[in-house]
């Protein structure tokens, strides 16, 4: 009988503790590998055997990562990512000059866009293809090099450099501004309210908002939408208040299509983060990226 060459468990048990361990949930790995979260725990399980130690603490409604398991996962998580990197350069053909960079659509639309214009002409060999999605599981796909995040400053396994804090504050369209010019704080909760859901849990919603600066207010009702982008047409078109993203809003206060309603602005408690992976090595062109991306924004942050 041959020995396996690197004396490793399986292949599969190991691609099962990955997937559990980057979500820290055995019930989305089964999703993400089309199983059932028994067959996950059972190859975990068979793992951990093999191991001779417990790589998961298991709690009433999650799982946590033992040191060993940590450890394990660290060294997987880098070998996987690099693997399905040469991978994706293999089937694909990418260039070595190429770089995925991945954002919200408003980030993309309202901020992003506007500077990558100089960056292309700076860097006319760099080829930058854009991943494009509110949902930040997308963020995970190997293609990606380096992500535009609002946040705290910590996501699992990725390097977070700030770019730009943010205010935010409330915003209407020309229409709806000059009918209700007089409004104070105070009456926001009486108005029709814009409300975004569905896009990021860490976002600021009008409840918390209303909350953070002292405005009494009953059940926040009005229209409801899972994308910021249209939330801002909606607003632009005299529908009613939505909450402003000053950096996200600025290019269409300047154009005079959206205006502050009130003078209440609020520091927003998270920022916008550049991140990419820890267990993966930036290629020379994300490299030359995220130098770019840190230089303008400290230029921003300086002003």
């Amino acid at each position: 009988m041959v020995r396996r060459y690197y004396n490793l468990p399986s292949l599969t048990q190991l691609a099962v503790f990955e997937a559990a361990a980057r979500h820290m949930s055995f019930k989305l790995a089964a999703a993400e590998l089309n199983v059932t979260p028994s067959a996950v725990s059972r190859q975990i399980k068979a793992l951990e055997e093999e191991a001779g130690c417990p790589l998961f603490l298991r709690e009433m409604n999650a799982v946590q990562l033992t040191a060993e398991g940590s450890e394990l996962y660290t060294v997987l998580a880098r070998g996987f990512g690099q693997a399905s990197e040469t991978f994706e350069r293999i089937r694909n053909g990418v260039s070595q000059n190429a770089v995925t960079l991945a954002c919200t659509g408003a980030m993309a639309s309202q901020w992003l866009m506007r500077q990558m214009g100089a960056f292309w002409r700076a860097h006319p060999e760099i080829e930058v293809n854009h991943l494009i999605s509110d949902n930040a599981r997308d963020y995970r796909r190997a293609e990606v090099d380096l992500r535009i995040r609002y946040g705290y400053g910590v996501w699992p396994d990725e390097t977070a450099h700030l770019l730009f804090g943010e205010m935010i504050y409330p915003v209407c369209g020309a229409g709806f501004h000059a009918a209700h010019r007089d409004a104070a704080p105070a009456d926001l909760p009486n108005l029709p309210l814009l409300h975004v859901e569905g896009v990021d849990p860490i976002w600021t919603n009008w409840e918390e908002f209303l909350r953070r600066a002292d405005i009494p207010h009953g059940p926040v009702l009005g229209r409801r939408f899972n994308s910021f982008t249209v939330l801002l047409q909606a607003a632009q078109d005299d529908q009613g208040v939505a909450l402003g993203w000053h950096r996200l809003v600025e290019p269409l206060e300047s154009a005079g299509t959206l205006r502050r309603l009130t003078d209440l602005a609020l520091p927003a408690p998270g920022a916008y983060y550049l991140t990419w992976n820890d267990n993966r090595d930036l290629s020379p062109a994300a490299k030359t990226l995220k130098a770019w991306l840190m230089e303008i924004t400290a230029r921003m942050r300086a002003v």
